[in-house]
Formats: C-alpha cells, structure tokens, sequence
C-alpha cells in the first residue's frame, strides 16, 4: 500500500488531486495536512483520507508526516493575494516551510516528491509562450517565495539526490473551486456571479490575458510529474495549455454558458495585476511526460458551470 502525504491537500487543487489519485488507486493511503486558511473539510469529507490539521513550518509535525510516507505533493502555500499583505509570512509558509518538506524528505529516504511552483514567477515575459528557462521576473512576493522553494529542491536534487520534481501551474480553474472565497480565481468568481445575475467585476480594462487550465489537465500533469521523477535528475514542467485568453473573453464564454444577464463592470486594477500576457510553452511538458491538455477553454467552463449547477442542487456547499 503506497502512502501519500499531500501538502494543502484540502485546497483547490489537493482535493481534485486526491480525488484523481483515489480514482486511479483506491487502495491509497493519503494523509492530508492543511492549516484550513483557504482548505476546506466539507470539500475532502466524503474521501477515506487522514486529515491533519497543522502548518508546513512546523518541523516536528512534517518529520512525523514524512516519515510515514513513501510519496509527498507538496502544494501548501500563501495565497498571492494574502502574499502582498504580509510578506514575513508568506516567507515562512512558502520557503521556509517547503524546506521543512525537503529536509525532511531527504532524511526520511521518501521515494518522490513533488513541489508546485507557479507561472508567477515568469512576471512579463519577454517573449511568449515562455519556456522553463526563460528569464524570471518577480512582481509580488508570493512568486519570490515559490521560486525561492524551486531552488532549495534544486539544490537538494543535486546535492543530496533527493528524487524532486517542480511543477510550475498557470490559472488553474475547476471543480472544487470556493466561489465565496475571496482568494477563489476568476473564472470561479464569474461563474458564481452569473449564476446569481450579478454583474461581473474585472480588475483594469480586462484585455489582460492568461493560460487558463483546467483541473483535470492540471491533475494529469502533475500524478505523470510525479511518476517522472528519479533521483538524481531534477526536471521543471510548466502545466498550462499553449492557449492566450482575456479576461474579457472568459467573462464573455461565462456568461454565455450560463445564460446570465450579467454585465461587465471595470475597477482599478489590484497592486497583483501587473502582468499584462501570460502563455506558456508546453513542449517539454508534452513530450517528457507524454501529456496533452483535454480541455478548450470552451469545454473547461462549460464542465465546471455544470459541475456547480449539480453541487447547487445536491444541496452541497464548498464554502
């Protein structure tokens, strides 16, 4: 029985990777550690998992963790808005902790591990799609503490041959998605504001764009990441779809599958809205780990509207 101990498993996307992971191997042993800041127990209480309330810059409760665990996805972070208000403890949470995760890894010989990174850490790229090694730019803190926990994996992938692998997500959307969150992305927010014929509130003049992925896709890439990964050898993957998209374009394809009466509402861009286009290059993802993104964006929103359509009326919600 392989054991699997997931960092912020009961966030966005720890609760759709545990529920990939129990779909391909039911007999999973996975433990979950969360401080539950943005996490949520109602999202993960229907799997056969163990949860364990607690922060990755706790030492002694990561050795525990670790040392009963063969694999480790290592997701816990800041939010990069909360990032912004207070950057000693995003270093703490996001650096400090992921080295926590990494001693701990080493010491206790776990067979793989895997760090999630952001696309963040690109800022305005100077050409696009970006590749992994393009030039990094870092416009809020969030993106200088993950690219900080990239590096400390580095360096202990070449020096101490810890098995790690990064992989780098771009806009992830999808089920499990808090809309009631403050810090829930923007195609989440939309989608809630539609339903409910409220107008939709975009940050600047909306002809930003991003890479924006699906759950599903991004599961995918990251459980063949984590298969990828050997000792010895330390690989980055950027998760994304190729695929450029405004903000204007999504709330458009949002409110057109939902059939909403809702209109388009400028503000001020937020201090965090300061990357103007944003795409990334998958080829190495494509070929190393024989992946492919299934979902247009098209296809994407339309699942997920769907998804929180059946949740609305289950009576369930992810609050």
């Amino acid at each position: 029985m392989r054991r699997i101990l997931i960092t912020g498993g009961a966030g966005f996307i720890g609760t759709n990777l545990v529920s990939h992971l129990l779909k391909k191997d039911p007999d999973l042993k996975i433990t979950i550690l969360d401080n539950f800041f943005t996490g949520d127990y109602n999202r993960i209480s229907k799997f056969d998992v163990n949860v364990v309330e607690g922060e990755v810059e706790d030492k002694n409760l990561v050795r525990s963790l670790v040392s009963n665990s063969d694999e480790v996805y290592h997701l816990a972070c800041r939010n990069v808005i909360v990032s912004s208000s207070n950057p000693m403890k995003d270093l703490e949470t996001n650096t400090i902790g992921t080295l926590n995760i990494l001693e701990s890894c080493k010491e206790y010989n776990v067979n793989k591990l895997l760090y999630s990174s952001t696309s963040s850490i690109y800022g305005n790229a100077l050409s696009l799609p970006v590749k992994e090694d393009a030039r990094k730019e870092f416009l809020n803190f969030y993106s200088v503490s993950k690219f900080a926990g990239e590096a400390y994996a580095q360096c202990m992938a070449i020096t101490k041959k810890l098995p790690v692998v990064v992989v780098r997500y771009s806009n992830v959307y999808g089920y499990y998605q808090n809309n009631l969150n403050p810090y829930c992305g923007a195609i989440g927010k939309f989608i809630d504001w539609a339903i409910e014929n409220q107008d939709l509130t975009i940050f600047g003049d909306g002809q930003q764009t991003r890479d924006f992925t699906f759950i599903d896709d991004a599961c995918t890439a990251t459980v063949k990441a984590m298969e990828y990964c050997q000792p010895g050898r330390f690989e980055i993957f950027n998760v994304g779809t190729g695929v450029e998209t405004s903000i204007n374009d999504i709330a458009r394809i949002v409110i057109n599958e939902t059939g909403s009466n809702s209109l388009l509402t400028n503000v001020e861009p937020r201090d965090i809205d300061n990357v103007r286009r944003r795409v990334l290059n998958i080829d190495r993802t494509r070929t190393l780990l024989d992946w492919n993104p299934m979902s247009s964006i098209d296809k994407g929103i339309k699942e997920t509207i769907s998804w929180y359509r059946n949740q609305t009326e289950a009576g369930n919600h992810y609050e």
